[in-house]
């Protein structure tokens, strides 16, 4: 990002006219950080291309390498000074940025980049050309593996961070040779709404929520490292605006709705009023919801519901501690398999399941072991040959269970880690994309035989057994629920591939989302119907997925029977705000009557009828 700012105080649009009745603009892109902002427009320019003219150095390769060590080294020292610039923050958003600036000087330090770099250097390259080509091939190759295993959802976006850091550093390293300044926001008054073409990682590290308003760029997008971010933060934010700097000058007063993803440009006075009000209600709704954290998820009529939080990364924990969270629901390993260049071996994982175990202390912990397949990518699972560089795993292949079964060596050494991890607190261990009661035989036999030989070894794995579940992800696992309950020690009911399964439409494709619909009554039969068996086997089963931090969704799924919710920390308060002034006979009234419907829209009318009831 350009540390200049755009010209343009003379057209600013609050001063144009554009405050009067009927000549606002209304924008829309994508809500990343919820909440209302209005506050005047601190606009800072689009980044120049960093791509080198000169590829070919005049210099020596002595002198080439030495320019790399020194661009290299002032970049470290940049990433601590933000490190220590953070720590004004709160600490849950500290511990979700630090991480990131720690993988940034990793990828400085010796590894695939610097090699790569290095290399380029020998053949006779400029630095900036080889750094940029070394980090442009690197997330090239990440969006490529991305592409030809058809990744979507929480996959695909793991690939895009992954190309995203690898772009980031070399934005970093190539402004240090070329000598290009950095974002400064020392100019940007208090309660402004900052607007940029791009907004990197590194540069919202540097935002201060106390003084910054809202945050909204024309690029970017929900999965990355920047809404990652914005969401720790607290900030309401929009990206993706598509024309927001045609639209928008410095000064002109803005609007920001980050739950729609609307932004008003020059609102009237008609609009500034409700806006006012809005900010105002979503302050005191933070302040009720913060309050949220100390009291019980016991429904208005008695009945006591389990709101546990789905943990993707470890930086993610101390906002599950925030938000009250009764436990961890879902615990996704992929991420120490997808970013990695080797397999983690058994003390790897035990290290960090341990950590995170002990960090929930009473409170359980669900791991999910590796759930690798027609979405998933891996560069140590393709080193190891354990998948192939160039074959599709579509969604219906090798996947989840099926891929560890074909590798117990992949199992065992994950299962012996989350054992030993729960000498730390209470587990539970799922299995991924069950279909058939014989995938659970053949892991719950790796299981225990894992478990015997470490108690042969005298190695401490907790007083009993962690309880082994399975993922009911699709229609045959749903409609043979009873029969699976009888072999699982719990369910979990994952809401989002039981939707594609059901639906044959892929959320991540614009051609069929339009189909992709949880309520669908097939969907929600199926749902139902899990719910039901489980109950019968007097089996425990839990709801993740998207449907279950909808707080729309909560009184159907209670009236159908669930009575354990795992969702993102950031909804538990929300949820657990639904929960409570409820009544379970009204839950079940709402049941029956969806279950009746067969038309989508109708089932939708219920619910929000229900919930402004």
């Amino acid at each position: 990002m350009n540390a200049q700012r755009s010209s343009g105080r003379g057209e600013d649009l609050a001063r144009s006219g554009m405050d009067e009745p009927g000549s606002e603009h209304l924008l829309h892109g994508e809500p990343i950080g919820a909440g209302f902002a209005i506050g005047p427009a601190f606009v800072v320019g689009e980044d120049p291309s960093l791509e080198p003219e000169v590829r070919v150095s005049r210099l020596t390769r002595e002198q080439e390498h030495a320019r790399f060590s020194e661009a290299v080294e002032r970049s470290i020292g940049q990433l601590k000074k933000l490190q220590n610039r953070i720590a004004r923050l709160p600490e849950e958003t500290q511990v979700e940025i630090g991480p990131m600036l720690e993988v940034y000087q990793r990828m400085l330090g010796p590894s695939r980049l610097q090699n790569s770099v290095v290399s380029r250097l020998d053949d006779g390259m400029t630095a900036e050309a080889a750094v940029y080509e070394a980090t442009a091939e690197l997330a090239d190759l990440m969006l490529a593996s991305r592409d030809e295993r058809q990744l979507v959802g929480e996959d695909a976006a793991a690939a895009e961070r992954r190309a995203g850091e690898f772009r980031e550093i070399g934005r970093r390293v190539i402004r240090n040779l070329m000598r290009e300044s950095f974002l400064s926001l020392s100019n940007m008054p208090d309660g402004a709404i900052l607007v940029a073409h791009t907004l990197r990682p590194a540069d919202a590290a540097l935002i201060d929520p106390a003084r910054v308003a809202a945050v909204v760029t024309e690029d970017g997008g929900s999965t990355g490292h920047t809404a990652i971010m914005l969401r720790a933060l607290g900030v309401p934010a929009v990206l993706a605006v598509e024309g927001l700097l045609d639209h928008v000058t410095d000064g002109a007063t803005l609007v920001v709705d980050g739950y729609s993803g609307s932004i008003t440009v020059g609102p009237s006075s008609r609009t500034t009023r409700q806006a006012r009000r809005q900010v105002a209600a979503y302050a005191q709704e933070r302040q009720e919801l913060g309050r949220m954290r100390r009291l019980s998820s016991r429904m208005a009529s008695g009945e006591k519901i389990s709101l546990q939080a789905n943990l993707e990364l470890p930086a993610e924990l101390p906002l599950i501690a925030q938000s009250g969270a009764a436990g961890i629901g879902l615990l996704r390993t992929e991420f120490l398999f997808i970013n990695a260049e080797t397999l983690p071996d058994e003390a790897t994982q035990y290290d960090i399941y341990a950590a995170i175990v002990s960090t929930m202390g009473s409170d359980p912990t669900t791991i999910r072991v590796l759930d690798w397949g027609g979405e998933k990518q891996g560069e140590a699972l393709i080193r190891a040959g354990i998948v192939g560089r160039d074959s599709i795993n579509p969604a219906l292949g090798v996947r989840g269970i099926r891929l560890l079964l074909e590798h117990p060596d992949l199992l065992e050494t994950q299962f012996a880690a989350i054992l030993r991890a729960a000498a730390k607190g209470p587990v539970r261990v799922l299995l991924p994309m069950v279909t058939v009661a014989s995938e659970i035989v053949a892991a719950r036999e790796i299981y225990e035989r894992v478990a015997r030989r470490l108690k042969r070894k005298g190695i401490e794995t907790g007083e009993s057994l962690p309880p082994l579940g399975v993922m009911v992800e699709t229609p045959a696992a749903a409609l043979t629920a009873g029969h699976l309950a009888q072999y699982a020690d719990f369910l979990a009911i994952g809401s989002n591939d039981l939707t594609m399964y059901t639906l044959a439409a892929d959320r991540a494709s614009s051609e069929v989302l339009a189909l992709y619909n949880p309520l669908h009554p097939a969907v929600l039969r199926m749902i139902g119907e899990v719910l039901s068996a489980a109950f019968l086997e007097r089996c425990p089963v839990s709801v993740c997925g998207e449907i279950a931090g909808n707080p729309r969704l909560i009184p159907l799924l209670i009236g159908l029977g669930c009575r354990s919710f795992s969702m993102s920390a950031s909804m538990v308060p929300r949820v657990k705000q639904i929960v409570r002034n409820i009544s379970y006979n009204d839950c079940r009234l709402l049941a029956r009557r969806v279950l009746a419907e067969t038309d989508i829209r109708e089932i939708g009318r219920l619910l929000d009828g229900f919930q402004h009831g």
